[in-house]
């Protein structure tokens, strides 16, 4: 692929639709910025080639007008001096360096034409790679967040978990606890003397239920 593809490639893509459509966009856009990275180095030295080769011609062509310019003023001198045949000679060479100086100055223009479109894609590409580096910037500040909100969402659970846990168990604790101190209420203590009659009268109160049981059977049996 030629380099001028490359970069109109790369100018004309959209990089907001690659990246939706790519199953690994991070991946996708390191790619993406290391090769405009390469293309733009590319460009970068072809540019400074076109340049280069801007001021060779330059020079050449400066020198080629000079020197036209030169046989100019001798064709002049031989017909002051009554040279006509020189003159004549002088004339093809001024015409020689004349028609060179022409093809020089389209070569000129074409570099010219070659390092503005240079520049104009450097600008370009530095452009596309700016927004690339921000988006990449951007992707890779989504990756963190959800890593970390991932790790949060963990720990929420795994601390909800535990806590329930923790809860559970001590709730059960103090609950065993106070059955035990329940138990340990009157454990060892004297009966008081309140305590025994209640007893009698508890038992007084059974007595009677048991016996009116009985006076019922035997009702029921005659």
């Amino acid at each position: 692929m030629g380099i001028f593809t490359r970069v109109r490639d790369i100018i004309s893509s959209n990089l907001n639709t690659m990246l939706e459509k790519a199953e690994d966009p991070e991946k996708l856009i390191k790619l993406m910025i290391r090769e405009m990275e390469d293309t733009l180095i590319e460009v970068k030295a072809s540019c400074a080639g076109a340049m280069a080769t801007k001021k060779k011609i330059q020079r050449e062509l400066d020198e080629v007008k000079e020197r036209g310019n030169t046989w100019s003023e001798k064709a002049q001198l031989a017909v002051d001096r009554g040279r006509d045949d020189l003159a004549r000679e002088a004339l093809v060479e001024r015409k020689r360096y004349a028609e060179r100086a022409e093809q020089l100055e389209k070569e000129l223009g074409h570099c010219d034409d070659l390092v503005g479109q240079y520049q104009n894609d450097i600008k370009q590409l530095e452009d596309k790679l700016a927004s690339a580096r921000e988006k990449q910037r951007l992707l890779v500040q989504r990756a963190v967040r959800a890593h970390h909100k991932m790790q949060t969402q963990q720990e929420i659970r795994r601390l909800d978990t535990a806590d329930a846990m923790s809860r559970f168990d001590s709730f059960e604790e103090r609950i065993e606890r106070m059955e035990a101190d329940a138990e340990l209420v009157n454990f060892g203590r004297k009966p008081t003397l309140e305590d025994e009659f209640r007893k009698l009268e508890g038992h007084e109160d059974i007595d009677k239920e048991l016996d009116e049981l009985k006076k019922k059977r035997q009702g029921g049996g005659r």
